[in-house]
């Protein structure tokens, strides 16, 4: 069973930054983040496959900046997060997925099997 374990999210002030980050147990060749504001769907924010494609929502297109590290047959998913504002608020998921089809089709949750448990984003104004 592969386990994603996701870190890095807290409170920060309008402009400021954060790091996500995200352990998987087993290699996984796509990988991404989305989020969930209250009230409000799940949302893709980025994502990234094997050959280094990366993939990003409009709404943070130029600030936020999706990584992976591969080792050992693990991988760590990065998501740097910059200039942030309350808009950005929300619970942020790491997901992933072995077919190659989760970053080539369309950017939905449904593409993706594997999910973390979440950790929390609150940005202030």
């Amino acid at each position: 069973q592969v386990q994603l374990v996701e870190s890095g999210g807290g409170s920060v002030q309008a402009g400021g930054s954060l790091r996500l980050s995200c352990a998987a147990s087993d290699y996984m060749y796509c990988m991404a983040w989305f989020r969930q504001a209250p009230g409000k769907e799940r949302e893709g924010v980025a994502r990234i496959g094997g050959g280094g494609f990366t993939n990003y929502a409009d709404s943070v297109k130029g600030r936020f900046t999706i990584s992976i590290s591969r080792d050992d047959a693990k991988n760590t998913l990065y998501l740097q997060m910059d200039s942030l504002g309350p808009e950005d608020t929300a619970m942020y998921y790491c997901a992933a997925a072995r077919l190659t089809s989760a970053c080539t089709a369309v950017f939905a949750q449904e593409n993706f099997g594997y999910w973390g448990q979440g950790t929390q984003v609150i940005v202030s104004s």
